[in-house]
This record gives C-alpha cells, sequence and structure tokens, in this order.
C-alpha cells in the first residue's frame, strides 16, 4: 500500500500570549510571558495565586450566547481556535467529501469547571440530585470533537486523544496516521484546555506541581534555570489542519509545512516523575525519527516539553544528549512553555504551531525567564536563552511528555514538491 504524504494547510490558536496566530507568533518571537495574577476565581487561601489565562475572553464574542452556556469553556476554546484554522485554510466544507473529513482532538482534564461547579452545587443541596441536563454532554473530555464535527457536518472519524500533557501531541499522531493510510483526506485536529480554577490550582499545588513565586509572576516559568520551581498553568487551544497532500494541492491549499514522523513510548517509572535518565524521552524521540525515515543529524530545532520542574528539566536534557551525541550541540532547543505556561493536553497543538512557524519563518522562539544556569544541565546545549535566534530551520521536533509517563513526539519538515 501506497502510504500518503501528509501537510498542515491551516492554524488557529487562542492563547495565553495572543487570541490568533499572528498575535500568538508575534508574542513568542518578543519573549512576551503571558502569567499574571489569576482572575478567574479568589485565590487568597491558595499557594500558587497567578497563571497563564487567555486574557480577556468573552464566549460571545465568539460564540451565540445560548451555545455558549451549553459549553465548557474547554468547548468554547476549541471552536474558537478551530474557527480560525478553518478560514486559515480557506475551506469550503460544501464542496469538499465530508465523510472523509475528520476530527481527532486531545484533552487531559476536560470539562473540570463543569464538574466542580455542579458537584459544588450539589453539595450545598439537601442531597436531591438536581443536576443540569447539560452536565455530563458539558464535561466530557469527547465532546469537543463532537462540536467541531456538527458545526462543520464532518464524518469522518472523530474521537479524542487523553495521555494527560502529551494528549495534543497522540490526537496530531493518530490524525497523521489516519490520512497516512488513505483513511481520511483531511483532519481537523489539536487540543484544549481549561483548568484554570479552584479544583485544578489546588489539584497541582497539592502535588507540589505549580510554580509558587507569586512575587514574581511573569519570570515564575523558568526552564532550566537553576532556581526553577514548578510549572506555571495555562489555558487556550490550538488547531491544525492536517490534510493529504494530494487533496490539498486540489483544491489549491496553501501549505505551511509537512508532518512526517510521530513517535510514542512510557516512562513505565512513576505516577509523575519522569524517568531520571530520560529512558522514555530518548526512546519516544528515536520513535519519531524511525517513523519518519531520518536520522538524528537531520533535526534542526526541538521544542522541548521543558515545564520548569526541577527533575522534568534534567531528564529531557539528559535524553538529548544521550540520543543525538555531538549533535545536541548543534540544535536549537527551546521551551516556549516560558512564555505560554502549561497548557497541559492543549500544549502539544500550541507548541506544534510553533514549530511550523519556526520552520516558515526561520525563527527560533526563546526560553525566557533564564537567570542562573543549572550545573546539572549540559551546558553546552544552544537552549536559546531570553532572546529569538534567526535560523534555517529545515526539520523540528515537538516533545510532549504527561502524566502516567506518557510521551508522545511529532516531527515537522519544511514542505517540498
Amino acid at each position: 500500500m501506497e502510504l500518503k504524504r501528509v501537510v498542515v494547510t491551516g492554524l488557529g490558536a487562542l492563547t495565553p500570549i495572543g487570541k490568533t496566530v499572528p498575535e500568538y507568533w508575534e508574542g513568542l518571537v518578543n519573549g512576551v510571558s503571558g502569567a499574571a495574577p489569576m482572575t478567574r476565581f479568589d485565590t487568597e487561601k491558595f499557594k500558587t495565586k497567578f497563571a497563564c489565562e487567555v486574557k480577556n475572553f468573552v464566549a460571545e464574542d465568539y460564540l451565540e450566547k445560548k451555545e455558549a452556556r451549553k459549553l465548557d469553556p474547554f468547548v468554547q476554546y476549541a471552536l474558537v481556535s478551530t474557527e480560525e484554522a478553518v478560514k486559515d485554510a480557506g475551506l469550503d466544507f460544501t464542496k469538499l467529501n465530508t465523510n472523509r473529513i475528520g476530527v481527532i482532538w486531545g484533552a487531559g482534564i476536560g470539562g473540570l469547571k463543569t464538574f466542580l461547579d455542579e458537584i459544588m452545587t450539589f453539595a450545598k443541596g439537601d442531597g436531591t440530585p438536581r443536576l443540569n441536563p447539560f452536565f455530563i454532554p458539558k464535561m466530557i473530555i469527547d465532546i469537543a470533537p463532537g462540536h467541531i464535527s456538527m458545526k462543520y457536518g464532518l464524518r469522518g472519524p472523530n474521537f479524542s486523544c487523553v495521555s494527560a500533557c502529551a494528549s495534543s501531541t497522540n490526537a496530531l499522531i493518530d490524525a497523521y496516521t489516519y490520512i497516512k493510510l488513505g483513511r481520511a483526506d483531511m483532519i481537523v485536529s489539536g487540543g484544549s484546555e481549561a483548568i484554570l480554577n479552584e479544583a485544578g490550582i489546588g489539584g497541582f499545588n497539592a502535588m507540589h506541581a505549580l510554580s509558587t513565586r507569586n512575587d514574581d509572576p511573569k519570570t515564575a516559568s523558568r526552564p532550566f534555570d537553576k532556581d526553577r520551581d514548578g510549572f506555571v498553568a495555562g489555558e487556550g487551544a490550538g488547531t491544525i489542519i492536517l490534510e493529504e497532500l494530494e487533496h490539498a494541492k486540489a483544491r489549491g491549499a496553501k501549505i505551511y509545512a509537512e508532518i512526517v514522523g510521530g513517535g510514542m513510548s512510557a516512562d513505565a517509572n512513576h505516577i509523575t516523575a519522569p524517568h531520571p535518565e530520560g529512558l522514555g524521552a530518548k526512546l519516544v524521540m528515536q520513535s519519531a525519527l524511525d517513523d519518519a525515515g531520518m536520522k538524528t543529524t537531520d533535526i534542526d530545532y526541538i521544542n522541548v516539553h521543558g515545564t520548569s520542574t526541577p527533575l522534568g528539566d534534567i531528564s529531557e536534557t539528559t535524553a538529548i544528549v544521550n540520543l543525538f551525541g555531538e549533535h545536541a550541540y548543534k540544535l536549537n532547543i527551546s521551551s516556549t512553555k516560558s512564555m505560554t505556561g502549561h497548557l497541559l493536553g492543549a500544549a502539544g497543538a500550541i507548541e506544534s504551531i510553533a514549530c511550523i512557524l519556526a520552520i516558515q519563518n526561520g525563527i527560533i522562539p526563546p526560553t525566557i525567564n533564564h537567570f542562573t544556569d543549572d550545573p546539572a544541565i549540559d551546558q553546552k546545549l544552544n537552549l536559546t536563552f531570553n532572546k529569538a535566534q534567526k535560523r534555517d530551520i529545515k526539520v523540528a521536533l515537538s516533545n510532549t511528555f504527561g502524566f502516567g509517563g506518557h510521551n508522545a513526539s511529532v516531527i515537522f519538515k519544511k514542505y517540498e514538491d
């Protein structure tokens, strides 16, 4: 069977540093921090009082008020970023075979706000289950691709991927595979997350996973810095239109890049801690290279998971050095989470968009907030500290790793006919 080539023809982003793709890219290139004191709820009694919120987001600016009330924020975000991607791709679904266009979406937690609101209301009552009839349909993770498919009439493969912070990268890999095997012409893929509420922040605080640098939120996400103290929670969505090459060419689509490989692995180590020697991270990057038929020397840029946690950053850089050898020191490496915070299940989507735009524009987004070198991290690595760097990028790799030991890597290449 002849495998199909898969290309990127549309992008959409709703992030803490920009509510559109151009705004997001401008924020990345200029090293803008999206961290600020939280406005979603009263944080007085919480250890962490800041996050990377989507600024000034009003659902009714994008959706009808009646519709917005029926949707959890993570679904609202998904629909907003997807509308931008559909327009960007120049799609007129009335002229396409929508039986062969699907939606494969990622989210790590899903409708946490809906779950929290309903359970709190129930707990305050007399025990009578007066629950909202939209409770379950608003909360379940697979409802995001469901709503996208219903909005556009897309009847192809439709499901969600759940692998914690690797979720949307897994979704992209599944979408790529379905098209490559000829089972779909196009897949709307990506991920969304909305956990900036009492349950989300309180839960991650209880795990000691979040930064508590309340006196200086903007510099709190500091991957690879000696004084990093945890990740900064973020929210938002990213949508990528993946399309079979000949299908894209036939409709005259613009092509951003080609997706050429995806890898998956497990740490098989601990529910939250990465393998100390980065074995799962090394394995997943090698798996992606094997799928792409590439060598380590083919990679120019790695957008790392780089969450700003004490153990994670060491584990990932160790894996890169062990896998790439001397070529590791010729790479550009950066963590855009230093700017956006960690979007959990949506991280892979927006970071893949960062890779795609880096290839297109020849610019490596920086790792901001670096102040003090960590002797546990190889100092010869170019971690693109504090300022964007120009570079001709032919191939970029994006890593995302999730609690439970889930690892996913995806590779994008400059498109050549």
